[in-house]
């Protein structure tokens, strides 16, 4: 099957999730081509199986704000009509699934129909869809949409919750290779980041506000407190600049390090003893199954999809929003004893196999499948 994927190119879940997507059907003998406005960061060389098409938005002085949407269903229609694309997989209900309806349109027009699936990923509903000014635009998107799927139950909930949604919605979870993690590193380089003694305790986030940083900060500092250790702060955000300073009220700054964005996730994985994820709220946490395919127990707060990948008292501890002091002792409780530290380890990783792509693929393939019969129905031609 010939398929575009659209999706955001940055190192957020859900382009993280697309790329991985669109490479794992390359593989099985699908043709896809990825649409967006640079390379996705996780996405390699390409192939006869692989494409990229860049999405242009010539600036016009006429415009504030320069017309990404338009843009994009423009190149979509260009993309179908001239490689013979099939289906549209869209991440995002916008602006991506409003871009992919307009080019659905306008290729209807030409008696081309093309089904399309949208993935919802959590902030095109929890913050951004919900907005009043965008609502509507999300409401249909979504409805409008052949086939739905959501990345968690929790995230279905909370769309049919905020939307007056016609649409099944079908939750197929985020997912990980864990070919690509098969192979240990022979040496992971501990002693850069920290001494013999001290336990390696890891972050990774966009350092947006949703994933509480000063709490990292707050949890860690209590641990180091109890135990020797260093924190590993690995991406980049707003939220930066200030955690930066909070370890410095807390004379911590010589045990936290700040990496930045990396493409070397599973090796600073490799090291780690403990991941924390304290987050406002998560559609998935997709970054607590990265650290626990590589062997990384968890410690999270309670809040959406998160308790549906860290399993309680089993790959780590979920505790309310905001409860820094449990999650503390939480960390402590699996860090203070070597043998509860590589139990938890173990289970980490037999968890996150089920998650394997392996397993998640064809539940993908079976809704393209779905969608790619019915593009004649009359409900969806109408």
């Amino acid at each position: 099957m010939k398929i575009a994927i659209v999706c955001y190119p940055t190192f957020g879940g859900s382009g993280v999730v697309a790329t991985e997507l669109g490479i794992a059907l390359a593989n099985r003998g699908h043709e896809v081509h990825f649409v967006t406005y640079k390379q996705p960061v996780r996405l390699g060389l390409l192939s006869n199986s692989i494409h990229f098409h860049e999405v242009h938005v010539p600036e016009y002085p006429l415009f504030k704000y320069q017309p990404y949407e338009l843009a994009l269903s423009s190149k979509l229609v260009d993309t179908v009509k001239l490689y013979g694309i099939e289906l549209l997989h869209v991440h995002y209900a916008i602006p991506h699934a409003y871009a992919g309806y307009m080019a659905k349109k306008m290729l209807a027009e030409e008696d081309i129909f093309i089904p399309m699936i949208t993935t919802l990923h959590g902030t095109d509903i929890t913050l951004v869809g919900n907005h009043p000014f965008y609502k509507p635009a999300v409401t249909f998107s979504i409805n409008n949409s052949d086939v739905v799927t959501s990345v968690s139950e929790s995230l279905k909930k909370e769309t049919l919750a905020l939307f007056d949604i016609q649409k099944e919605i079908e939750v197929i979870p985020n997912f990980i290779d864990k070919s690509k993690y098969s192979s240990s590193f022979t040496d992971c380089q501990r002693s850069l980041m920290a001494d013999d003694n001290e336990k390696i305790i890891t972050h990774i986030s966009n350092f947006r506000k949703v994933k509480r940083i000063p709490d990292v900060i707050r949890i860690f500092n209590k641990l180091q407190e109890r135990t020797a250790a260093k924190l590993v702060m690995v991406g980049e955000g707003p939220e930066k600049k200030d955690a930066e300073q909070l370890c410095k009220e807390l004379k911590i700054s010589n045990k936290v390090i700040f990496l930045g964005n990396s493409n070397e996730i599973d090796r600073i994985l490799c090291f780690t003893d403990l991941f924390l994820l304290p987050s406002e709220t998560e559609s998935f946490g997709l970054a607590a199954l990265e650290a626990m395919i590589n062997k990384v127990p968890v410690i999270s707060s309670n809040a959406g999809g998160i308790p549906e990948v860290n399993e309680q008292g089993i790959t780590g501890y979920l505790s309310a929003v905001g409860d820094i002091e449990e999650m503390a002792q939480n960390a402590l409780k699996i860090l203070s004893d070597d043998e509860v530290l590589e139990k938890f380890k173990k289970n980490a990783l037999k968890s996150a196999e089920k998650f394997d792509i392996l397993n998640i693929l064809p539940l993908y393939e079976s809704v393209y499948e779905k969608a790619y019969n019915s593009r004649f129905d009359q409900t969806y031609t109408s």
